[in-house]
């Protein structure tokens, strides 16, 4: 299975995605809130696909993104704020 995460950004607001063999199994939507910080504020994941991951690997996406380009994350998403919660290697970017 071919699987890619990706990130669409179209001004203030963008998502990152999951596809999964040219589909897209899973997103997570965020907002900027002013130039140097974004919001987590939803994640969905199709049915069928609870337990492959794709939660966290598109918050650890959005972990790097941050990273790269000097912004920090606010996960009001309760799915993401979890993840923050249980990976502190992570927390540099709240």
């Amino acid at each position: 299975m071919s699987e890619t995460v990706g990130m669409e950004r179209s001004g203030n607001k963008g998502h990152f995605f999951v596809k999964a063999d040219g589909k897209q199994e899973a997103m997570m939507t965020f907002v900027f809130a002013g130039e140097d910080k974004f919001i987590i504020d939803h994640t969905e994941v199709n049915p069928g696909n609870n337990g492959k991951g794709y939660g966290k690997k598109m918050v650890l996406a959005a972990v790097d993104y941050a990273r790269e380009n000097h912004f920090k994350i606010l996960p009001l998403c309760p799915f993401a704020k979890s993840v923050f919660d249980r990976t502190p290697e992570i927390r540099d970017v709240l």
